[in-house]
């Protein structure tokens, strides 16, 4: 590919034929001849508006300029000035619409925009190649002698206000209330997506800097917000505990067996392994499975379910042209075969039942799915053309499995034990732009304020917040 291409380098990738019978990861990553020839079609602008629609800010060009010139642990090293998942955010931040959406290269003509995504995992993959051997780049080692700060939630928001403390030298306590660190990043996102090693190892990098991580700590139940404080010693709180409450549809059949939310089932096939042959919780797997929504958590869902040998149907009430989830995630369930029955809406699940056999194992499992088809009206809130139901239109589908996948919104646990920490009426924390919420010195960010969003919105929330708390602590104005 010659210099200053239109088109960015392909991600190599395994295939689809082959990746459908694994978790492995699918997107295998540049070379080093691949990054730098893309890393060459880089305009270097003066302007940087790709810096400007990167949440966390990282100075873009400048870490493109470096693996151009070769010096990849100084492409790594601009990278970590800014965020502390690198490895994690080349591979699931949304760039399209972020970062590379504003790329002066993908608005000039026919170009596409530079993988700027695919950059920053090469350069944060070549770092942990380098640490497994023992002589990768760390961030420097800080004192942590300042004030104790607690961060509740080790998920992306988490870890990215855990990780700007630090870098402060606050003394940083982060309680995960799972037995393993990472949040969405360790159940929610598939192994073929985000390898957990990656994650391990860039939370290996905030032990490092010496912030304390607690799991099986359930806050709101195994402490309180208040207790932190008055018995343990906190002088500021970040609450980033996510959305991990499931929304369904409360159609008749939703408490059928074989009925999941798409949470439940991604836990249980990320976090516990469930598809093993020797999983102590082993996990139902059905000939057909029917996943309903149109998100990346459908995506995912729907390929895990793929890769445990079923057929898989992602049922979505609009069109083609309104999903939500990444254009990558799409093509690739596209290439393995996932079945997308577009313009369609559940509206009962139907059971099995042997009327002749009340001890038959099949009763009160899923057998199928009522949908109706749907033709789009005009926008709703959201700016999408709402979905109106056809006359005479249902149709059924065959399934052994539904799978959910809605949209979450935040556990109440937190707020319902935090005395003054007001929330939005779907659950969520208030908070100001910097995360301050209604109850002094408590600050929240990511999902558990938005509602569920992307890893990149939550490291950023997660980031100003943790700049906020610093200057607070430190007796500064904002």
């Amino acid at each position: 590919m010659a210099k200053g291409s239109e088109t960015k380098v392909p991600m190599p990738t395994q295939d689809p034929l082959v990746r459908v019978t694994n978790f492995s990861e699918v997107a295998t990553g540049y070379g080093e001849a691949e990054a730098r020839t893309e890393a060459e079609r880089c305009l270097s602008c003066k302007k940087k508006p790709c810096v400007d629609n990167c949440p966390v800010g990282i100075d873009i060009p400048a870490f493109i300029a470096e693996i151009n010139k070769g010096d990849y642990e100084a492409a790594y090293k601009e990278i970590l000035k800014y965020g502390s998942l690198p490895a994690v955010c080349g591979r699931v931040c949304p760039q399209e619409s972020q970062c590379e959406a504003t790329c002066l290269r993908g608005r000039k003509g026919k170009a596409e925009a530079v993988a700027i995504g695919r950059l920053e995992r090469f350069a944060a993959d070549w770092n942990l190649a380098k640490a497994a051997k023992g002589n990768g780049s760390k961030a420097p080692a800080v004192s942590l002698t300042g004030p104790k700060v607690a961060v509740i939630g080790s998920g992306p928001a988490g870890l990215s206000c855990a990780g700007v403390l630090a870098d402060k030298g606050f003394a940083v306590t982060v309680f995960e209330a799972l037995h393993i660190p990472g949040g969405v990043l360790v159940y929610g996102i598939p192994e073929f997506r985000l390898p957990k090693a990656i994650v391990r190892q860039e939370i290996a990098a905030l032990r490092d800097k010496g912030v304390d991580i607690q799991t099986n700590v359930v806050v709101g139940k195994t402490v309180t917000v208040d207790e932190l404080f008055e018995r343990d010693g906190y002088k500021a709180a970040f609450i980033g505990s996510g959305a991990g409450l499931p929304i369904f549809m409360n159609i008749p059949g939703e408490a059928l067996n074989g009925v999941y939310s798409a949470n439940e089932f991604l836990t249980r096939v990320n976090l516990m392994k469930a598809y093993e042959g020797d999983a102590s919780t082993p996990i139902f797997k059905g000939k057909r499975f029917s996943v309903v929504g149109g998100g990346n958590v459908a995506m995912d869902a729907a390929r895990c379910a793929k890769r445990l040998g079923a057929e898989v149907y992602i049922v979505y009430r609009r069109s083609a042209k309104e999903l939500p989830a990444r254009a990558e995630e799409v093509e690739h369930a596209h290439e393995e075969g996932i079945i997308f029955k577009f313009l369609c809406s559940p509206t009962e699940i139907l059971g099995y039942r042997n009327p002749d056999n009340p001890r038959d194992p099949k009763n009160g499992w899923v057998r199928a799915v009522t949908c109706v088809e749907m033709e789009l009206g005009e926008p709703d809130a959201s700016g999408r053309r709402r979905p109106i139901p056809k006359k005479d239109g249902e149709f059924t589908i065959e399934t052994d499995s539904v799978i959910m996948a809605l949209g979450t919104s935040p556990n109440p646990l937190i707020a319902s034990t935090t005395a003054g920490l007001k929330t939005q009426k779907w659950g969520g924390l208030i908070a100001d732009e910097y995360g301050l919420t209604s109850r002094d010195n408590v600050w929240a960010g990511g999902d558990a304020v938005t509602g569920a969003a992307t890893v990149i919105l939550a490291m950023g929330a997660g980031k100003k917040a943790g700049l906020a708390i610093a200057e607070a602590l430190s007796g500064a104005k904002k």
